[in-house]
């Protein structure tokens, strides 16, 4: 007694084409992608350690936190930063800018700026407070505004090292020629704080280049200090 068997099916040629299409345009994708996030990494990582400074007509400091009217030692140093310029007579005025929210009990972040800047020698009529701003995006149109009243050609912008790369684009597309200068290093960063700003950054570039506002990457995004 014999038993019958069922031949095996085999896929068709025409059947697995697509789907060899799709592993390859998948691959494709994915190459593009790495491609894409290596170089905005090497682009920041360049711009972070290189100090461009050089004479202009002011010198800006993007806001960062403030404690009841002190700097956290992220302002402090970006502060430090600036005062170390325009003491080697890099610029004459220098802009700080940030706003605040209702929990901050009437301080600023420029204002707090200002405030520091005083105390260590800077003379009140070289200092320009911008108060108002939330965001990079709005500071970096605060200071065009600045700039076109005050007729101001080149800035210095000082910044945490990986943020400036993402600046110099938003200024460049404000119509600012500007020259980024990276603030001293808080002592000792560990990798995972410093992979969280790297990876905040190359998404926060990322959505920028390509105007990307989907919600939930604007929230996450911004949630985050910048």
């Amino acid at each position: 007694m014999t038993q019958e068997t069922t031949p095996e099916k085999t896929k068709s040629p025409a059947s697995s084409a697509p789907m060899r299409f799709s592993r390859r345009l998948l691959l494709v994708l994915l190459l593009v992608t790495a491609g894409w996030f290596g170089w905005v990494y090497h682009e920041i990582k360049f711009t972070s350690e290189i100090d461009n400074a050089q004479p202009a007509d002011a010198i800006a400091v993007f806001g960062a936190a403030e404690y009841a009217g002190r700097p956290s030692p992220v302002l402090h140093a970006r502060l430090d930063k600036a005062v170390a310029l325009y003491q080697r007579g890099i610029a004459p005025v220098i802009i700080t800018l940030g706003g605040g929210s209702d929990k901050d009990s009437g301080n600023t972040e420029g204002g707090v700026g200002r405030d520091y800047l005083l105390a260590n020698g800077v003379p009140y009529d070289k200092i320009i407070a911008e108060t108002e701003s939330f965001d990079t995006e709005q500071q970096v149109q605060k200071l065009s505004d600045i700039a076109t009243e005050k007729h101001f050609q080149h800035i210095v912008v000082v910044s945490d090292g990986t943020h400036l790369f993402r600046i110099e684009l938003l200024c460049r597309r404000a119509g600012l020629q500007v020259y980024t200068s990276p603030r001293a290093q808080l002592g000792h960063i560990d990798n995972l704080d410093e992979a969280q700003r790297m990876i905040h950054e190359m998404l926060s570039y990322t959505a920028l280049r390509f105007d990307l506002h989907a919600s939930w990457l604007h929230r996450w995004l911004h949630g985050r200090a910048d």
